[in-house]
Parts: structure tokens; sequence; C-alpha cells
């Protein structure tokens, strides 16, 4: 009977596991009944362009003179450009050279072409995306672990402005919020840089300045939660071993609060990742500003906004499956 019961269980396993893969395949093959419905030719093979492609160069004179010698090398030669008491030299491919010794050149002329790899539009996004979200992560966590625990401080001044803190940026949008660190703080600290003759910050820094400050927000309540659900005999028992109260809390609160709270932290950087699409509207050209240009310049919105969500869940699951290894490495120690 037992055994009866355990085959009816891998039956029924593998009639949902079955249901699952029909109805994923219903859902794109419905997707492609409607696009052909609507007349949409699908154009995959132009998507691997916007991560790498290859540009033809040109190589340029920039004096004027005359090409005295074409020195050839294997694969690559020397052109060198005598002028009015100057001398240039350009090195290009053999084959792609487009002067002869003797001739004559003005500045901008053709002296060569060579082709090269470029990364495309979509990856710059990508790393862009990857870039910003990973500072933002960090500041982001260092912010929220020092409002964590000024939250729970017997201290007043550092409760109230953490507490301050932690209502004003979870009570507002994060896009009214990266509106206010552009237009209204990013004005007023590049216009102090200016007139004291310092380099202006460029947009990005402020979007990354939005990102962790809204992160932190989180974190500081992901912490406070965290420290707060470790028994309180555990402070008390670190105290009578004779450890200070930073002491206590660094070797003994959070090495315990860290196990707790890595999942709801997982949860809050992956939501960051995706939030981090919001820094376009200021001019940073993301993954999603990327995408929206591409899908502009070549009219392919179906192939490219896929492309888009899976470059997103790439992000996602790997910073999933990254916490669940520290969450198996902590629960090991």
């Amino acid at each position: 009977m037992a055994r009866a019961s355990q085959q009816m269980t891998r039956g029924a396993y593998a009639f949902w596991v079955m249901v699952f893969f029909v109805f994923v395949f219903g859902v794109v093959a419905a997707l492609y009944y409607a696009t052909r419905k609507v007349d949409y030719v699908w154009r995959w093979y132009r998507v691997p362009q916007y991560f790498l492609y290859k540009e033809k160069a040109e190589v340029r004179s920039e004096i004027l003179g005359r090409v005295q010698d074409i020195v050839r090398n294997g694969d690559n030669a020397l052109i060198r450009v005598q002028g009015d008491g100057q001398t240039a030299q350009y090195t290009v491919p053999t084959k792609d050279v487009r002067v002869d010794a003797g001739d004559t050149v003005y500045p901008g002329d053709v002296l060569g072409v060579f082709v090269r790899w470029k990364v495309g539009i979509l990856m710059q996004g990508l790393w862009l995306t990857l870039k910003v979200s990973l500072i933002s992560i960090l500041l982001g966590i260092v912010i929220g672990l020092i409002a964590g625990l000024a939250r729970i401080s017997s201290n007043p001044a550092l409760k109230w402005s953490a507490v301050t803190y932690v209502e004003i940026i979870r009570g507002s949008p994060l896009l009214v919020q990266i509106f206010i660190w552009y237009f209204v703080l990013g004005t007023v600290i590049n216009t102090l840089l200016a007139k004291n003759g310092m380099a202006q910050l460029p947009p990005i820094w402020y979007g990354v300045a939005s990102l962790a400050f809204f992160c932190g927000a989180y974190v500081a309540e992901i912490v406070r939660a965290g420290i707060q659900s470790i028994h309180r005999g555990q402070m008390e028992a670190a105290r009578s071993l004779g450890m200070s109260y930073p002491q206590a809390m660094r070797h003994v609160i959070l090495p315990q609060a860290l196990r707790r709270i890595l999942p709801p932290l997982a949860g809050q950087f992956i939501s960051l990742i995706k939030d981090s699409s919001l820094l376009g509207i200021i001019a940073i050209r993301e993954l999603t500003k990327a995408t929206r240009e591409v899908v502009t310049t070549s009219l392919q919105p179906f192939e490219l906004w896929f492309m888009c969500a899976l470059l997103y869940l790439v992000l996602t699951f790997g910073l999933s499956m990254f916490v669940q290894y520290l969450e198996r490495r902590t629960a090991v120690s």
C-alpha cells in the first residue's frame, strides 16, 4: 500500500510538471499567434548587435603634408606624414591603407580604416545598472546599519533623527526623491562647487545617492527588527562577561541578527535593482533607458523589451543565488 501511494505521488508530480510546461508553451504560442495577427515580424537576429558589434573606424590625418613613406610590417603599416615643420605617424592595418607614398594629404583625409569590436548600447546600460545598483546597495547597507542602531538607541537625539529619516524616506515615492536629489540638491551642490572653482558632480551620483538613502531607510527597519528579535538575555549575558555595549553588539547580537535579516535584505536589494530603472528620468542611460532608445530607432519593441526583462532577471536571480549562498555559509558557521 505504501509503495502504491508513493507511485501515485510520483505520478501526480510528473502530471503537474507536464501541466506547467504545457501552460508555458501555451502562453508562448498565444503570444506568437497574437503578434501574427497584428502583422509583427520578429527580428531576433538583430538583437546581438546591441550587445557587441563591429565598427569600421577611420584613421585620419591631423596635419597638412605629404606621405613620406609607408613601412609595412606584417599585418600593420606605419604611415609617416611630413608637414611644414612637423611629422606625424599613424598605424593602420596593411590591407586597409588608403594612401600611397608621395601623396599630399590634408587634415581630415582618410589614411586607412580598421574594424574593431565595440560594446553595444544594451551592454552599456546593463553595466551602468549593475554599477549603480552595487554602489547604492553598499552605501544603503552602511546608512541602514547606522540608522538601525540609532533607531534602538536610548539617546533621544539619535533615535528621533533615525525615526525622522526613516519615516520621511518611506513616506514619499522614490520618483519624487530622485527629482529632489537631482533638481534641488543637485542644483545647489553643483552651484556651490562651480563658485568655488571645483568640478560639478554628474547626474549618476545624485541617482546613486537617492537610491542609497531610499534603500538605507528600509535596511534600517530590517536591522532594527533583526536586532530586537534576539532575546534580551543575550545582551545581558554578554555584558555580564565584561563586554561593553559596542562589543556585545558586534560579537554577539549582530552575528545572530544577520542570519535572520538576510532574506528580507535580499528582497530589498532585488527591489533596488529594479527601482534603478527610474534613473532614466534624469538622463542616466541605465538598462531601461538604453532599451527605450534602441526601441525608438529600431522599431523592435517585442524583442527588446523581452530582452530587457531577461537581463533584469539575470541580475536579480544572480543576487538571489548569492544571498542563498551566504545563508548557507552563516548557517554552517
